[in-house]
């Protein structure tokens, strides 16, 4: 499944746009979820948006946007089952996806230019889970 959805808010809005073109140019269907303009939002609304269609599992990943990406990671890690990772880098991405099977990618939209975010995105999209030790680890995230 290349079905991808993708939220922000309005620090986010410019650089969303552009990784949407980029997924498309690697034949990724993309879920818009918003915002749809750079004009203030609230990111809770989006990072619950795209949670809960990699939790309704209508698509495979999730991306999400923010300024610093912790408000919208934030929001997205409310709900059981979602681990949206930060990543600011391509080896803190692969890692989130080899050792903690993370669902959503996050980035900090104010950090990164847009060839850092897309490398970023590549090494995210292209790692795998490894499963093992890490199986037990993930299991314990949702338990309350």
């Amino acid at each position: 499944m290349n079905n991808i959805a993708i939220g922000c808010d309005h620090a986010g809005f410019e650089l969303k746009e552009k990784i949407k073109t980029y997924l498309s140019n690697k034949s990724y269907s993309v879920n818009d979820k918003g915002c749809y303009s750079n004009e203030r939002v609230d990111y809770p609304d989006f990072g619950h948006a795209v949670a809960n269609e990699v939790l309704l599992k209508t698509v495979h990943s999730g991306i999400l946007l923010c300024g610093s990406g912790n408000g919208i990671a934030m929001s997205a890690n409310k709900h059981i089952g979602i681990r949206a990772a930060i990543c600011w880098n391509e080896e803190i991405a692969r890692l989130a996806r080899q050792h903690n099977d993370a669902n959503i990618l996050v980035l900090p939209a104010r950090f990164l230019s847009d060839d850092e975010a897309f490398k970023i995105i590549d090494a995210y999209l292209n790692e795998k889970f490894e499963g093992g030790r890490h199986l037990d680890r993930i299991h314990k995230i949702d338990q309350v």
